[in-house]
């Protein structure tokens, strides 16, 4: 038991060394995160939508 303590505690003094985010930065991350995520979304759709018609307009 006495080294789970231990280990809590140095995990607790290791956060406390973490240079976190502000919320403004989180929200800009989160945002261009989703910005890219949508983009590639509607990048590899055009790409599906696009081979399929040619895969139809070649085949049938």
């Amino acid at each position: 038991m006495g080294k789970l303590t231990s280990y809590l505690k140095d995990v607790r003094v290791e956060l406390g060394k973490v240079n976190w985010p502000t919320r403004e930065q989180t929200t800009r991350y989160t945002l261009l995160v989703i910005g890219v995520s949508l983009g590639v979304a509607v990048f590899l759709g055009g790409l599906d939508y696009l081979f399929s018609f040619l895969l139809n307009t070649f085949i049938f």
